[in-house]
């Protein structure tokens, strides 16, 4: 039994249940930024990316990271951590601290894949890099490995955690490929906003605060006098950083953009506060100010770089933010550190050591990450299927209709080669219309997927308005069978879309016969069309009333 500090040991326990909390942070940005559709797949690939990470750092992730320097690379194999790490805590104070960091690496993933990666594949990789990639890289830089001789500095993971979930996410996300509807036929980008601006606000401050465990914890200690002046300068410091790139973030997409952009600047709080980590027991607040300054600016150069000459779809920004404002962060020690800084009279070493770790660990996830996603593709697959990813993963993945009380209907259309065979059936208007006078409205319930082919096909016929609602409902199979907690759901209310149009110039049975050759795959749940005589159609404006009033002015 060693000699532990009290106090030390709440701090760090303190610490670590603090960077859990972080887990909900993640989850609610990555969640808020991206369609409601797929919310509960990314609440379940977070909530994962901890259960499974937690059981294979045990098993084998946290000997490679923290045990014995076995050539600089690695350290010595020790299966469900049987050796003692005590210091001036317990050994399983230290363990449940470094399992959480290793969460936050894994958990950056999720959001830069958002929407398009089957969940299974998605667990398979945060086993992956739990059990290998960040304990190897981790074991150079806080392990005592080779890194960590040369003197490289990486105080709370500016590189080890975010920096290595950043690289991660961009091979991941370069290897999936984009969303349907990212970028059109000629390469132009097109935005995919986000549900809930809300939920991802309340992510960003849950990480901010957060971060004053994730930073300040990491001394370990607390019980001297030099401890507790490193807490406070941290705690100022990441702050500062965090505070001075949301400004500066603000005010760019202000003077762009002529309005301040929402979600650019909530990335820029989380863009100075991944900036800072790595350095904030070093700097001094004028350089923290620095570095969270121009890591704004870093953040927004990625984000522009990675949607327009990339062209590697990232929904929640988390190439920019982790491992573009980490790399740049672990960098800035080398010019800021109060001590050996090249800005404070320290020469190029230290600079150059920061450099040649960040390259390092980049060349090390790149290789390793490539291999785990390529294998993963080439295997059981990497990507979910066209249908899936347009319906939602939610429903596909997870059987949830929503993960709302109601659900969005986000419009996009599958491929025309999607089509199977189909007969057109005419039907018989001639009663209609001697009652009418040829006015008549046509009532189409559809699959959300299939929306936007449908309204083509109409705006192709000569059909020009349409009234469009989201509706929830089942046909007479009652609906898909689902499960909720075990138990069957009876009735299960589908998203459908409800597509209404008065024509009279254009043939009814034209109308029909088009919804039908487009909406038809075979499959139950194609639809139903309801056509109904329709006695007036009365435009408000002018006063016309009939076939009149359906006519459109040039």
């Amino acid at each position: 039994m060693g000699s532990f500090s009290g106090l030390d040991t709440l701090w760090v326990l303190l610490g670590a249940t603090l960077v859990f909390f972080m887990q909900a942070g993640f989850a609610m940005v990555e969640t808020g930024f991206t369609r409601a559709k797929n919310a509960g797949n990314i609440i379940m690939k977070n909530l994962m990316d901890f259960a499974l990470g937690t059981i294979v750092f045990w098993f084998i992730g946290f000997g490679l990271m923290q045990g014995e320097d076995i050539g600089g690379f690695i350290g010595k194999l020790d299966f469900f951590i049987q050796g003692n790490y005590d210091s001036n805590v317990p050994t399983y104070v230290f363990v449940i601290f470094q399992t959480v960091f290793c969460a936050t690496a894994a958990t950056i993933v999720s959001g830069a894949m958002a929407e398009r990666t089957k969940f299974s594949s998605y667990c398979l990789y945060s086993i992956m890099i739990s059990m290998v990639v960040y304990p190897i890289s981790g074991h150079w830089i806080w392990g005592g490995g080779w890194l960590a001789e040369m003197g490289f500095h990486d105080f709370a993971g500016s590189t080890a955690v975010h920096m290595v979930g950043g690289v991660a996410a961009l091979v991941g996300a370069k290897i999936l490929g984009p969303r349907i509807g990212k970028y059109g036929k000629d390469g132009s980008v097109k935005a995919i906003p986000g549900h809930s601006l809300t939920l991802g606000a309340l992510g960003v401050f849950i990480l901010w605060f957060c971060w004053f465990g994730f930073n300040g914890t990491s001394t370990l200690s607390l019980s001297s006098p030099e401890a507790m002046l490193s807490a406070g300068n941290i705690f100022v410091n990441t702050n500062l950083a965090a505070a001075c790139a949301t400004i500066v973030v603000m005010v760019f997409t202000w003077v762009k953009y002529k309005k301040p952009d929402v979600s650019m600047t909530l990335n820029g709080s989380l863009a100075g506060l991944v900036a800072i980590t790595a350095g904030c027991d070093v700097v001094d607040p004028f350089g923290a100010a620095i570095i969270g300054s121009l890591a704004g600016f870093v953040m927004i150069f990625v984000v522009w770089f990675m949607d327009y000459k990339a062209k590697i779809d990232d929904p929640v920004g988390a190439i920019a933010v982790h491992g573009g404002c980490g790399a740049f962060g672990t960098i800035m020690v080398g010019l800021f550190a109060v001590e050996g800084g090249l800005f404070y009279g320290g020469g190029l070493d230290y600079f150059m050591t920061q450099c040649i770790g960040v390259i390092s660990v980049i060349a090390w996830v790149v290789c390793t990450m490539t291999i785990v996603f390529l294998v993963i593709k080439k295997t059981i697959g990497l990507r979910v299927s066209r249908h899936e990813e347009i319906v939602g993963l939610d429903l596909e993945e997870h059987g949830l209709v929503s993960s709302y009380a109601g659900f969005t209907f986000d419009g996009e259309s599958e491929n025309e080669e999607d089509d199977k065979s189909y007969t057109p059936t005419p039907i018989n208007t001639t009663s209609m219309s001697e009652v009418s006078g040829g006015l008549y409205k046509v009532v189409v319930i559809c699959q959300p997927e299939r929306f936007e082919r449908l309204k083509d096909a109409m705006s192709a016929i000569g059909v020009m308005g349409l009234t469009v609602t989201d509706v929830l409902g089942c046909g007479t199979q009652k609906g898909q069978t689902e499960y909720y907690r075990g138990a069957k759901v009876d009735t299960q209310l589908l998203p459908k879309i409800k597509c209404e149009v008065v024509v009279a110039k254009v043939p009814v049975d034209v109308v029909v016969d088009t919804a039908k050759r487009v909406l038809y795959t075979g499959n139950i749940g194609d639809g139903k069309i309801f056509v109904y005589e329709v006695l007036d159609a009365i435009k408000i404006r002018t006063g016309e009333q009939g076939v009149d009033a359906l006519q459109y002015e040039d």
